[in-house]
């Protein structure tokens, strides 16, 4: 812990892209660090020191003493371990099903929603509603999972008492799931899962998401 304490990190970051899910984290932390602005529209993903750092030229992108880390779920895996608190290390209980979980949402929810809010990336525009609607549906499917979840065995690293990597995650994704499709009608309700809905409002009220949410400019949800 007190490595990472005295450690100098950069952030490179988008307001309300998925570098908010680690800037999230940090401040959860009280880990000082740097926040670099990112435009994409002038190109700021394809500069040279940029691509040595990330070779995919994305974000999140953290660049630490120990050098560069990319990939959300690596990101978040690292500071849990060099920390604590966002979820269970390596030698401490419940680590299996963090790592499980925390996976599923990176490898699985996040692309569904990736297809609901962009859903011509997939097959083109002439696809496009046809993909929505089945990203819709399965985002259905795979909360309908974490409620289950969250009710039959209410693990302490997601919860309404004990901010988390997960809830980071979470609330960034279906944030965007929430508010960012065109056509109302395939914006995600959270409201049929009323536990994942409590954890999710508390995460949303702590002092971190509070800090996060003035700096990006991102409202009061």
């Amino acid at each position: 812990p007190e490595r990472l304490c005295v450690m100098a990190l950069t952030l490179y970051h988008c307001p309300d892209w998925c570098s908010s899910v680690i800037r999230l984290a940090l401040e959860e932390l009280g880990l000082p660090h740097e926040v670099r602005p990112m435009d994409f529209e002038a190109g700021d993903f394809d500069a040279p020191a940029f691509r040595a750092l990330n070779p995919f030229g994305l974000i999140p992108t953290l660049d630490t003493d120990e050098g560069p880390i990319f990939e959300t779920a690596a990101i978040l895996i690292w500071l849990v371990d060099g920390h604590g608190r966002l979820g269970p290390r390596l030698d401490e209980p419940g680590r299996a099903a963090f790592l499980s979980w925390l996976l599923f949402v990176s490898n699985t929810l996040h692309p569904t929603v990736l297809a609901l809010i962009h859903p011509e990336r997939a097959a083109g525009d002439a696809a496009a509603g046809a993909v929505q609607r089945v990203a819709l549906e399965k985002l259905h499917t795979q909360a309908r999972q974490i409620e289950a979840l969250l009710v039959t065995q209410a693990p302490p690293w997601l919860s309404t008492t004990t901010p988390g990597a997960l809830g980071h995650y979470l609330g960034i994704l279906l944030r965007w799931a929430m508010y960012l499709p065109g056509d109302r009608t395939m914006r995600f309700d959270l409201s049929p899962y009323p536990t994942l809905q409590a954890v999710l409002a508390a995460h949303e009220t702590s002092p971190a998401a509070l800090r996060v949410a003035a700096a990006d400019g991102l409202g009061a949800t």
